[in-house]
């Protein structure tokens, strides 16, 4: 469903990506591990457009994107296909879990309220947060912002999620819980996974692993997951 080719990116003289190639199949759970600075997280917001790379190709469900230039259209358009979990969650603290979920419904896709309420409550629900609808992130634990973070993302049925460090803010009880989620979301919703992590525990909860030197896939290994 992806294919990345070639995929360069500095920052001033500074070369970051050396040239990635990557497959993405359906229905995959990909864990991108590496040292700090390794690039991994720099690839993921090429992605999504997040950042642009300096040279290379991305065919994602049969069409093909530059990597160094697209239109504000094309990207829109790809970003409805996807969806991204940050580290930090990003969510709005004056808003609850539920209208934090509701708010890219509304407003990006223009669904009516009522109705964008029903889906973001499945999508709570499907985190295990459906009784929380009403709390506010700074009454929520780490753990629980990062589900609320992961239901504004799945809300509207990505094919691709990609999430960059998301057990990185959290104690390893709580980052089991939510590598065991999107194992989950990738199991029942089909949601194809590629994550960032510095962490080798959690990237065994991913059916690959690529470990990146460098800026370069030093491995990319099948993986029986936990």
């Amino acid at each position: 469903m992806l294919e990345i080719r070639n995929i360069h990116k500095s920052f001033g003289s500074t070369p970051v990506l050396g040239g990635i190639d990557l497959d993405v199949n359906q229905g995959d759970v990909i864990a991108i591990i590496g040292p700090s600075g390794s690039g991994k997280t720099t690839l993921l917001r090429c992605l999504n457009y997040l950042e642009h790379a300096d040279e290379g190709t991305m065919v994602f469900d049969q069409e093909t994107f530059a990597m160094n230039k697209i239109s504000k259209k094309d990207i829109a358009r790809l970003r409805k296909k996807t969806a991204f979990v940050f580290q930090s969650y990003n969510l709005f603290a004056n808003k609850t879990a539920l209208k934090n979920v509701t708010e890219g419904l509304i407003v990006g896709r223009k669904m009516p309220k009522e109705k964008a309420r029903e889906i973001a409550m499945k999508a709570l629900e499907k985190v295990g947060l459906a009784d929380r609808s009403d709390a506010y992130p700074a009454q929520l634990s780490g753990g629980q912002q990062q589900r609320v973070a992961i239901a504004r993302a799945i809300v509207t049925h990505p094919k691709l999620l990609l999430a960059d460090e998301p057990t990185g803010s959290l104690d390893s009880h709580r980052s089991v819980e939510i590598m065991k989620l999107l194992q989950k979301l990738n199991d029942e919703e089909g949601i194809t996974v590629v994550l960032v992590t510095h962490e080798p525990d959690m990237a065994k909860y991913a059916k690959r692993i690529v470990h990146f030197v460098d800026g370069t896939v030093a491995s990319d290994q099948e993986n029986k997951p936990c």
